[in-house]
């Protein structure tokens, strides 16, 4: 295989740039939000936005792949080998690199309808392949309903999010970025602990739902 020309490199490096450019802006500003201003974020012309990307729809679902991308391989290196705490701890370390990622992921569901609801099912598809590869590796524990289980964690995930959002800033995307390291800095006890050691003392209540349910546990 051939190693790109200095050209072909310089293209690739400014598509990376307004892509990048793009989703801050989108995730700061909305969707509406015009390519002269992306362009301007990005440093380079409105005509090059044209040229690398063709529209303003294929340059937003170009970050659309690449958000889901880049959370789904976050999501599965931290799930990878929690008995090596190394990599969360980076992760941990670099929220606020993350938060252009997380504000997109908010405009798009405060942007409701059909592609809010496409961007849930994506994340939950996402969810089950990376919870499937811990399963497999023995570092998650395998759930009745694989499922049921991603989709709880996501809906409940950005939920928790979203209120944090409109108790803060009524919405304001611009201004997320504390607002998203405190909230880290909030949460990430209480979830290890209810992820590591559960919340209930016994699993009466399981017990007996399943039975109610007429699946009763043998295990």
């Amino acid at each position: 295989m051939r190693s790109p020309t200095s050209g072909e490199s310089s293209d690739l490096n400014t598509r990376a740039r307004i892509r990048a450019a793009a989703i801050r802006c989108f995730g700061e500003e909305g969707f509406d939000v015009g390519m002269r201003a992306i362009a301007a974020e990005a440093g380079v012309s409105p005509a090059s936005i044209i040229k690398h990307f063709g529209s303003k729809e294929r340059l937003r679902a170009e970050c659309d792949e690449r958000v889901f991308g880049q959370i789904f391989d976050l999501k599965r290196d931290s799930v990878a080998d929690p008995s090596n705490p190394a990599v969360f701890l980076a992760q941990l370390d670099r929220m606020a690199e993350y938060t252009p990622l997380v504000t997109y992921v908010l405009r798009s569901l405060l942007a409701g309808g059909d592609y809010a609801r496409r961007f849930i099912e994506q994340t939950v598809a996402d969810t089950l392949e990376y919870f499937a590869l811990g399963v497999e590796a023995g570092t998650i524990r395998p759930s009745r309903d694989e499922t049921a289980r991603a989709r709880y964690l996501v809906m409940s995930s950005f939920g928790a999010l979203l209120l944090e959002l409109s108790l803060d800033h009524a919405n304001d995307l611009s201004r997320f970025g504390p607002t998203w390291e405190r909230y880290g800095e909030q949460i990430t006890l209480p979830v290890l602990e209810l992820f590591t050691e559960g919340l209930l003392a016994d699993r009466a209540m399981l017990d007996a739902y399943l039975e109610h349910r007429g699946e009763p546990d043998a295990s």
